[in-house]
């Protein structure tokens, strides 16, 4: 056995290897899924007079895929149209999110599409970030982070851009999300960005033929998104081995033992 093909390869780009085994993922017990209609397994129907239903049907999201796959326990936190601003407002609370019993290892959060490109909401700078000013779309989410910090303060965070999407084509929108991001993982510990903008395919028109219905994605396509951000986070804990050591003992509840 060669180890070294399970580590970290040259100019190794964080989608090379898409994995169909057990990741590193799975080093987290208790992980969750916070973000609107694309962590929500959301399906759009149609009717034969063009009215449109959605449906978020959590077993079919991405996030359920991994737990699955790699024998976790997963949380969405989530649901179709979630803003930052309305999850920190009240979404979390109404829902018991805040709950310490809840409180998870890990959280991979995605939101941004119905804030930044759907509701226009503004965006915000470093100032809103570090104070919290949760009339920013950087504020809210920075506020969501720190109010998991609270309950879990030593969980690892994973932020996640938005793939390019050809139907949007606003490349100002992205890279407004993409900067609060990027921000947001530069100012908080333990947080990582998963950069689905960078690295996944483009949401062109043969994507979209193959992964969605309607407006959103099918069942193939949340698989889809399930390999790369499974894959994406292996990447990140193989290229941070040290930061990784001690992901056992967050939220355990015996540390009065520990050396």
């Amino acid at each position: 056995m060669d180890i070294e093909k399970y580590e970290v390869m040259n100019n190794e780009k964080p989608l090379d290897n898409l994995l169909s085994g057990y990741s590193f993922t799975s080093i987290f017990r208790k992980i969750a899924f916070v973000g609107d209609s694309m962590s929500s397994g959301e399906f759009e129907s149609c009717d034969k007079n063009g009215n449109k239903s959605y449906h978020d049907m959590f077993e079919y999201s991405w996030g359920q895929y991994i737990a699955r796959k790699n024998g976790l326990t997963a949380y969405n936190f989530s649901r179709g149209g979630m803003t930052a601003k309305e999850y920190i407002d009240s979404f979390a609370e109404a829902n018991g999110f805040w709950d310490k019993e809840k409180a998870c290892q890990a959280y991979v959060v995605a939101l941004g599409a119905n804030d930044i490109i759907n509701q226009n909401m503004n965006p915000g700078n470093d100032d809103d970030m570090i104070n919290y000013n949760t009339t920013t779309y950087i504020g809210a989410y920075s506020e969501i982070i720190r109010r998991y910090k609270e309950i879990s303060p030593d969980a690892k965070f994973f932020l996640m851009t938005l793939p390019k999407d050809e139907k949007f084509g606003n490349e100002e929108s992205y890279l407004t999300i993409n900067k609060a991001i990027n921000s947001l993982v530069t100012y908080f510990e333990n947080t990582y960005i998963i950069d689905l903008y960078k690295f996944a395919p483009v949401f062109d028109a043969e994507f979209r033929k193959k992964y969605f219905l309607y407006g959103h994605m099918n069942a193939m396509g949340y698989i889809r998104i399930a390999e790369m951000v499974d894959s994406y986070i292996d990447y990140i804990i193989r290229n941070n081995m040290d930061d990784f050591f001690n992901v056992p003992f967050i939220n355990f509840d015996n540390k009065a033992n520990l050396l």
